[in-house]
């Protein structure tokens, strides 16, 4: 009882409820995992639109498969994706400033590539209230027409000197978006100066599954373990290494064995060697078994898709689903929810007007048969996804997570209760704190009864929350052990539509 009760009267006292309401976390965060002109390098950088992936990362590039992705993800209703720069041999441009006798104050650009050298700086004196301080003006210029300014960033009285409140090296680290001050700044301060171009940026060459994924990375946290710094994501899409050269097996695998370790899904690209329905089938080097270690948190597509390059006119080029297919589901999670398969008539794919290879209902299913999840091409309703199993899908291996919907609501609770029960660490292990998980977590499972997102026409037949007695025993208790059990009935997606017809004699009038 927190108050002294004094005198007689009526005390007011607030107390907690037991009531934690859960919220469902993301279920369609993108990462990809690629090259790019610019931006910063094996650091995962959230965007919400392609706008701000070409601030950060240079927009699209012949030489980065990875930027048509992430425009075809968002053409496709994106709306969350996280990026992760690899890059392999790149230069960032500097300059030099002379400050005095023996002594320069040297500039490098905010990352490493060939687009520093479209920089520029001045070196200006301050006001005159300011005694000993400068300016500097930095400008990134089209290299084509150096006239052209791209963008500008001005700093006033700014200084040398460690420790001062316009530190030349603090203020350029914190507040540029082009350039940063490289080793420790000279005692004097820079002398002014016209504009100065930076120079010796030079671009990444071309990547290999060793920058993508080596075992050494995870330790630096660098390539696709860059994903480490990064809190939640669900779908990951690595797209090939060049728009010609197509990752290997085991990126593919290492990409599945972290995405399964983050309850994430992993979007792969059908090899641009599969030119026909036929290439998936072989069991020789090429084909589909030879590929891929099958795991549930997988999804193969093919074929690829045919969309208008805007660097080359508009003319058709080919380019890897794994994006385009990324915005579908999270177009279907926005309209459906995780639980809706996101493939059949509604999954059109937006800016895509053309398939590789044009399926017929027969070679569609054989791959279906194998897991593999097949776009298709239908008069009228346009190009769109016809498919919606993980690699455990096939008709053989009669998994439990053959679906991809099914995998997927598993991923979505998974990660929500395991984000929404951190609190109950370290709660007395007793009756009070079970129901407190029973009511929470039921209500939880309950909304999404309420959305139809499980089987059943009851919530007992459609979900159960079980926390009690019976799920610890003393000897869990012991232990400082809480075991809740949560289970669902999925919802299958309609795979197969049967339509029986019958013709009925004629009856004659009596």
């Amino acid at each position: 009882m927190p108050q002294t009760l004094a005198h007689p009267g009526v005390y007011i006292e607030e107390t907690p409820s037991s009531v934690r309401t859960i919220v469902g976390v993301a279920t369609s965060i993108t990462a990809f995992i690629g090259a790019a002109p610019r931006g910063p390098v094996d650091t995962p950088v959230r965007i919400a639109n392609f706008g701000d992936y070409s601030r950060r990362f240079g927009g699209l590039s012949r030489s980065s498969p990875m930027s048509y992705s992430v425009a075809q993800y968002f053409m496709n209703g994106g709306a969350d994706a996280i990026i992760v720069r690899v890059q392999k041999g790149g230069v960032t441009a500097k300059v030099i400033l002379p400050a005095g006798v023996g002594g320069s104050l040297t500039l490098e650009a905010d990352s490493v590539g060939d687009w520093g050298n479209q920089l520029r700086v001045m070196v200006e004196d301050s006001a005159p209230a300011f005694p000993g301080a400068f300016n500097l003006t930095i400008r990134e210029v089209d290299l084509a027409d150096p006239t052209v300014v791209l963008a500008t960033e001005i700093f006033l009285n700014l200084t040398t000197t460690p420790g001062d409140k316009r530190y030349v090296g603090t203020i350029l680290d914190q507040e540029s978006a082009l350039a940063s001050v490289l080793g420790a700044p000279p005692t004097n301060r820079p002398t002014a100066v016209a504009f100065q171009p930076f120079v010796g940026g030079s671009d990444s060459v071309a990547l290999t599954d060793a920058e993508l994924s080596a075992a050494p990375l995870r330790a630096t946290k660098s390539g696709l373990y860059a994903l480490e710094k990064a809190d939640l994501f669900n779908l990951l899409c690595i797209p090939p290494l060049t728009l010609t050269d197509d990752i290997g097996s085991a990126t593919h695998n290492a990409a599945l064995s972290y995405a399964r370790e983050r309850r994430a899904v992993y979007l792969l690209d059908a090899p641009g060697a599969w030119s026909s329905a036929a290439d998936p089938v072989n069991a020789a080097e090429t084909g589909f078994d030879a590929l891929v270690t099958k795991l549930d948190n997988g999804a193969i597509y093919f074929p690829r898709i045919m969309a208008p390059d805007p660097l080359q006119e508009n003319r058709l080029a080919s380019f890897a689903p794994s994006g385009a297919v990324a915005g579908v589901i999270a177009r279907t999670d926005a309209t459906r929810g995780v639980w809706k398969a996101p493939a059949g008539t509604d999954a059109t794919l937006v800016g895509v007007p053309q398939l590789a290879v044009k399926m017929t209902d027969a070679e569609n299913g054989r791959l279906n048969k194998l897991g593999i999840d097949c776009l298709r091409s239908f008069p009228v309703i346009g190009n769109i996804v016809w498919g919606g199993r993980t690699l455990r899908g096939a008709d053989a291996l009669a998994d439990q997570w053959k679906y991809l919907p099914i995998r997927r609501t598993a991923y979505f609770i998974e990660e929500t209760l395991y984000r929404a029960t951190q609190w109950v660490v370290f709660e007395p292990n007793d009756e009070p704190l079970w129901a407190q998980i029973r009511l929470n977590i039921g209500a939880f499972m309950q909304g999404l009864f309420e959305q139809q997102a499980f089987q059943g026409k009851t919530p007992k037949e459609a979900y159960l929350v079980k926390c009690d007695r019976e799920t610890n025993p003393q000897r869990d208790i012991d232990k400082g052990v809480v075991n809740i059990i949560v289970g669902f009935a999925p919802l299958k997606p309609a795979e197969f539509v049967l339509i029986k017809l019958q013709q009925l004699a004629g009856q004659v009038a009596s």
